[in-house]
C-alpha cells in the first residue's frame, strides 16, 4: 500500500480534469520535521505549465485532495510546497496490509532476469586480507544483498590476483630464507605466513637500494637493479614461460593463502558464487591486445611495450604490455571482463567494488573495452569507495604496518566480551552462548560502523567508538531488536488486523510513517549503491521506537485492543530492523 503512488494518481486525475494537463512527473516527499504535515507535494514544476501562482495551484489541489481522498484530512501551503496531513485510517490500513509479511519491503530475486555480477574482495595472494579489504568485502556483499532485495538476479564473484611481481617477491624471500617451512610448521594461517615473506622482501630490498645509492648510483638505477628485485623479475619471466619449478613453488604458496582467505571469509559471514584467477585471464588479455594491435587500436613503442593513446578522450597513454612481454593489471582486467561476459552472456552489468585510488584505471578499462567494440562495456560500473584509516595513520602492507582482517575481527569480539561483562548483561549465559553473542555483537559493530558511511567518503575506523551501546552503532540497533523480542515474548498477542477506529498517538504515527519508508530506502540504497542509506534508516527507526518505548505503556494497560496494537506495531518494527540489518550482513540476537 504505497501512499505516494495513491496520491500521485489522484493528483494526475486532478490536473487532467481541472486543467486538461496530462502530467505524471509529480514530486512527493516526506514533510520536513519543522513543518506541519506528513506528505509534501512540490508545486514548482507546475508553475510554468499552468501559469498560475503556487498559492492558487496549491489551494485548488489541497481542497481537491481533502474532498476526494479518504486519507487526506487537511493541508497547508509553504511557498511552493503543499503539506498534506494524513489521517490515522491510512496508517492502520497500511499496518494491516503488512502484518503477515515477514519480508515486507524485500522483493524476491527473479532468477530468470539478466545477471548482475558484483565483484568484491579480489585480493593479492602475497599477504593476508586487511582492514581495507574489510570495507571492500562488506560493501560488495551488502550491495549484493540490497540488489537481491530489489528483485535483481545477483552473482557474487571476485578476481584473485594470483600472479605478478608482487607474488614473485614473496616467493623469492621464502626461497632464500624460508628453509622449506610451511604454515603448519609455524602454526600460522597460510596468508599470514606468506605475507611475512612479502614484508621481509621489502626490508631487504630497501637495504640493497641504500647500499647501491651509497656506492654512487642514482636512486632510479638502484631501485631497478637491487639484486633481490632482479631475482623477483627473473622469477616472473620464468613463471610466464611455464618453468615447472617456479610453477610448483607458486602453486604451493597460493594454496596456503587460499586456506587463510577462506577462514577470514567464513568469519566475516560472506560468500562467492564464482572465482576468477589472473593466472587464467592474463593470457586471454594478451590475445585481446594482439588483436587490438592488428586493428591499430593499440601501438608498440620502440622498446616493444604496447600502449593505447586515450588523449582524445581526456585521458592519456596507458601501457598494456611491458617491453619484456610481461603483463600488467590492465592486461588481466581485459581478459577477465571478456571471460565473464563469455561465461554470462545474459549479464546486465558488472559492478567492480574497488577503492577510489583505482578510479583512473577503471575509466581507462571501460574506454578500452568500448574501443575494442564490446557493446556490453556500457553496463560496467566502478563502485568506488574511500580508504580506511586507523587513528595511528594510513596502512602500508609492504612495511608490515597493516592491521590484518583477522586481528580486527578478534579485537571486535574481545571488545564486545569486555563491554558485556562490564554491563553485567550476560552473567547467566553459558560459555557457548557468550561466545556466540560476542561474535554477533563484535561483527555487527564492525560491519555497521563501516557500512553506515557513504562509500565515497574516507573512514577513520575507531574500534572503541564502533562497539558502543549508545549512538549510531550496530550494538545500539541490535539491542533495540533484542528489547523488542523480550517485550513481545512476555505476553501473547494476536498478530491480526487492527480495528480501523483504533486511536493512535503521535509517536505511533511517527513509527508507522517510518515503516512506510522502508521499501523506498531499500530501492534508494540499490539505485545509489549505498548501504549507508539502509544503516541510517535503521538508526532513525530505532531512535523513534526507543523514544516511544520509554514514554508509552505497552504491557500494563487494560485496553486489550490498544495493547494488541502496540505489541503488533513493536513486532513489525523488530522485523524491519532484522531485515535492514540482514541487508548489511549483520545478525541480530534474540536476547542481549
Amino acid at each position: 500500500m504505497n501512499l505516494y503512488n495513491i496520491l500521485k494518481d489522484q493528483i494526475s486525475k486532478f490536473l487532467l480534469s481541472k486543467f486538461d494537463l496530462d502530467f505524471n512527473d509529480i514530486e512527493i516527499q516526506t514533510t520536513k520535521k519543522d513543518f506541519n504535515g506528513d506528505i509534501t507535494v512540490v508545486i514548482f514544476p507546475l508553475l510554468k505549465l499552468l501559469r498560475k501562482s503556487p498559492i492558487e495551484i496549491g489551494n485548488e489541489m489541497g481542497l481537491f485532495l481533502v474532498k476526494k481522498s479518504k486519507y487526506v484530512d487537511n493541508y497547508n501551503l509553504i511557498q511552493g510546497f503543499l503539506n498534506l496531513s494524513i489521517n490515522n485510517k491510512f496508517y492502520i490500513e497500511f499496518l494491516n496490509g503488512i502484518i503477515e509479511d515477514k519480508n515486507y519491503g524485500i522483493l524476491r530475486p527473479n532468477t530468470d532476469d539478466p545477471l548482475f555480477l558484483i565483484e568484491y574482495s579480489s585480493p593479492n595472494t602475497n599477504k593476508p586480507l586487511h582492514l581495507g579489504h574489510i570495507r571492500n568485502i562488506l560493501l560488495g556483499y551488502s550491495i549484493s544483498e540490497i540488489l537481491k532485495a530489489n528483485g535483481k538476479n545477483v552473482h557474487k564473484t571476485q578476481i584473485i590476483n594470483d600472479r605478478g611481481i608482487h607474488i614473485c617477491k614473496s616467493i623469492v624471500a621464502w626461497l632464500k630464507f624460508g628453509e622449506n617451512s610451511s604454515p603448519k610448521d609455524t602454526s600460522e594461517k597460510g596468508d599470514v605466513f606468506v605475507g611475512k615473506y612479502y614484508v621481509l622482501f621489502d626490508e631487504i630490498y630497501k637495504k640493497e637500494i641504500s647500499k647501491l645509492i651509497n656506492e654512487g648510483n642514482e636512486k632510479d638505477y638502484a631501485e631497478k637493479n637491487a639484486p633481490i628485485f632482479l631475482e623477483a623479475q627473473d622469477l616472473l619471466i620464468r613463471w610466464e614461460k611455464g618453468d615447472k619449478e617456479v610453477i610448483d613453488f607458486w602453486k604451493k604458496m597460493n594454496s596456503w593463502v587460499y586456506q587463510g582467505f577462506d577462514k577470514t571469509y567464513n568469519d566475516l559471514g560472506v560468500d562467492f558464487d564464482s572465482y576468477y584467477y589472473e593466472s587464467d585471464t592474463y593470457l586471454l588479455g594478451k590475445e585481446i591486445i594482439s588483436k587490438g594491435l592488428k586493428n591499430n587500436i593499440f601501438y608498440k613503442k620502440k622498446d616493444g611495450s604496447v600502449w593505447i593513446d586515450l588523449s582524445d578522450e581526456g585521458l592519456d597513454e596507458k601501457i598494456l604490455l611491458r617491453s619484456d612481454g610481461t603483463s600488467v593489471y590492465m592486461t588481466q582486467d581485459l581478459g577477465t571482463a571478456y571471460l565473464r561476459h563469455k561465461d554470462h552472456p545474459n549479464m546486465n552489468g558488472v559492478i567492480y567494488t574497488v577503492g577510489n585510488e583505482q578510479d583512473y584505471h577503471f575509466k581507462v578499462l571501460f574506454k578500452i573495452l568500448n574501443r575494442l567494440g564490446y557493446t556490453w562495456s556500457k553496463n560496467l560500473h566502478h563502485l568506488s569507495y574511500g580508504m580506511v584509516d586507523l587513528p595511528s595513520g594510513k596502512m602500508k602492507s609492504r612495511e608490515g604496518t597493516v592491521v590484518d582482517a583477522d586481528e580486527i575481527v578478534s579485537e571486535m569480539k574481545l571488545s564486545a566480551s569486555n563491554l558485556s561483562e562490564d554491563l553485567g548483561k550476560i552473567e547467566n549465559y553459558s560459555k557457548s552462548e557468550k561466545d556466540k553473542l560476542n561474535s554477533i555483537i563484535g561483527l555487527g559493530a564492525l560491519k555497521y560502523f563501516i557500512l553506515k558511511v557513504d562509500p565515497k567518503k574516507r573512514i577513520l575506523f575507531d574500534p572503541n567508538e564502533s562497539i558502543d551501546f549508545n549512538g549510531n552503532t550496530g550494538p545500539f540497533i541490535q539491542y533495540a531488536y533484542a528489547r523488542i523480542q523480550s517485550l513481545i515474548g512476555k505476553e501473547k498477542f494476536s498478530n491480526t488486523k487492527i480495528n480501523l477506529d483504533t486511536n493512535i498517538n503521535e509517536k505511533e504515527k511517527d513509527i508507522l510513517k517510518q515503516l512506510t519508508q522502508f521499501p523506498i530506502a531499500v530501492k534508494s540504497a540499490a539505485d545509489n549503491y549505498s548501504p549507508a542509506l539502509i544503516a541510517n534508516y535503521a538508526f532513525e527507526l530505532v531512535k523513534t521506537f526507543n523514544s516511544y518505548y520509554q514514554s508509552t505503556t505497552i504491557l500494563k494497560i487494560n485496553d486489550l485492543e490498544i495493547k494488541n496494537f502496540r505489541l503488533t506495531l513493536s513486532n513489525k518494527v523488530g522485523e524491519v530492523i532484522k531485515s535492514s540489518m540482514k541487508l548489511l550482513g549483520v545478525e541480530v540476537p534474540e536476547k542481549m
